[in-house]
């Protein structure tokens, strides 16, 4: 590619105004109504505030999103990643056929996936590609879960990349029919979410539209990403009541019963009032309401001998104290030890956290801090079924959890942790380390016993897990190769993959 030539028509994101930057810039002013100034109102906390660190990171830019000089940008494809649409023609174009041989090798995406490329003769380094749903009315929940995990594993993989900078196309095509304003609500609370939770190292987020999508994103922006206190107050009647959970992920029916009311929110830890709060409650809560004898439930209470469901109550409240604590909280040196991250998916599409032994100097850092990093990270993989790969590989003595500590983990951590847990896979364990795992799942935490599997090598674990999905140390992969017969193929495709 000629560098004085074509290279001109790149757009450099440094340029571009930011969202807080176009404050005024449009002359538009949102019509508030005669109750917007209600106290009522006034006093109702906005899920989206006003937060004008993340709001310049925001850039709305209509035009040929090809054309950003962002660290990577998005491309919005079918299973087969040779979908034809305006925004996967343009990259195509100007990246070059080097790329359609790229994706070959990839062997498709599924839906709500991201897979990553080089972005070869474009002026953005990396492509991410991913698959949007298929739209439709009666399978509407689906849809919404796909579309919130295609931009939520496009900001991981953005994230655990390093990437300052990622250029969003609308992941949607007109093909694919998801309603244009559906999908903008979904795209914009998951990448805030994500910003406010995990974005420290991602500087820019560029939203590239076309004229037709560009006055809908102007509409909706407001609503998540208020550049004032006065846009905030005025927007906060127009935020739909579906905003998601904490990650912006949209909450399931069936599931909102196990959820307390106010999620998150840090609650007062007076003993005084304890009492009161469970008896004002009581017959309003979800759980309440699935008593039969509502008088039954205070006696026993008053008593001390509370019901299962008011005992789930109390331990929902515990966990959403520690996770207002994780999420508050520094943990970026118990994030630099590698030692907890998330990775591909098994053979079943279920998602893979990996657990390195190694990295954890048990005798070094704050083990309440390693806890509360550990439920951070893992809240919004538990609502759905995950597997977890613990790497015992070359652990020491300094690398060992106390089971104490392991007991308390368990105990605290929400049920659906272990409702969604499907297999614990031990690699590369010592006689020493079965022994005591089956010591610590028979008698401290016995649901775990039938969910864990020894592997000895990882041929074994290839099986579960295709290489190519799952991010593995190199020194696991050095290890293994002198102490199995693993084909030396396996090796170098999984050491291309690790990123750490």
């Amino acid at each position: 590619m000629d560098p004085l030539g074509a290279r001109s028509q790149f757009v450099d994101i440094q340029t571009l105004p930011t969202w807080q930057q176009q404050l005024g810039e449009d002359g538009e002013e949102i019509v508030r109504d005669e109750s917007d100034s209600l106290p009522s109102q006034q006093a109702f906390p906005s899920p989206f505030p006003f937060r004008p660190d993340i709001n310049r990171k925001i850039i709305l830019f209509t035009g040929d999103l090809a054309l950003l000089n962002c660290t990577a940008i998005v491309n919005t494809s079918n299973e087969s990643l040779n979908d034809k649409n305006l925004v996967s023609d343009s990259i195509h174009q100007l990246a070059g056929p080097e790329l359609r041989d790229e994706l070959l090798k990839l062997k498709g995406c599924r839906t709500g996936e991201a897979k990553l490329t080089k972005g070869f003769n474009l002026a953005a380094r990396f492509i991410i590609h991913t698959v949007g749903p298929k739209y439709k009315a009666k399978y509407r929940t689906a849809a919404e879960s796909s579309l919130y995990s295609c931009y939520r594993n496009i900001m991981q993989l953005a994230a655990e990349q390093s990437m300052a900078s990622v250029g969003f196309c609308v992941v949607s095509t007109t093909k694919r029919g998801y309603p244009l304003e559906d999908a903008t609500h979904i795209a914009f609370r998951t990448v805030r979410r994500f910003l406010e939770n995990h974005g420290n190292s991602i500087e820019t987020v560029v939203f590239a539209v076309s004229d037709t999508e560009e006055s809908v994103y102007k509409k909706l922006l407001p609503l998540y990403y208020p550049r004032s206190e006065e846009e905030e107050e005025a927007c906060l009647p127009l935020i739909p009541a579906d905003i998601g959970n904490s990650e912006g992920e949209p909450v399931v029916p069936e599931r909102q019963i196990r959820i307390a009311e106010k999620p998150g929110s840090l609650e007062d830890d007076a003993e005084e009032e304890t009492l009161e709060l469970d008896l004002g409650q009581v017959g309003n809560h979800a759980f309440a309401r699935m008593e039969g004898d509502v008088d039954k439930q205070r006696k026993q209470i008053l008593q001390g001998q509370m019901s299962e469901a008011a005992m789930q109550k109390q331990h929902q409240r515990n966990y959403n104290r520690w996770l207002c604590r994780a999420r508050a909280e520094d943990l970026s040196d118990i994030a630099a030890l590698k030692a907890l991250y998330q990775t591909g998916v098994d053979m079943c599409g279920r998602t893979v956290m990996v657990v390195v032994g190694r990295n954890i100097p048990v005798t070094l850092i704050d083990l309440e801090k390693a806890l509360l990093y550990f439920i951070h990270v893992m809240d919004h993989i538990t609502v759905k079924e995950y597997v977890m790969v613990y790497f015992h590989t070359l652990t020491g003595e300094h690398n060992h959890l106390d089971s104490d500590f392991l007991k308390n983990l368990y105990d605290i951590v929400d049920a659906k942790f272990k409702r969604n847990l499907k297999a614990f896979y031990f690699v590369h364990p010592t006689f020493r380390s079965k022994v005591s795992t089956w010591f610590f799942t028979t008698f401290s935490v016995s649901g775990m016993k039938d969910k864990v599997r020894y592997l000895d090598n990882l041929h074994q674990l290839f099986t579960c897990i295709k290489p190519e999905q799952i991010d593995i140390p190199p020194f696991v992969l050095e290890y293994d190769a002198r102490v199995s017969t693993i084909p030396q193929t396996y090796i170098a495709q999984t050491h291309i993959t690790y990123r750490y």
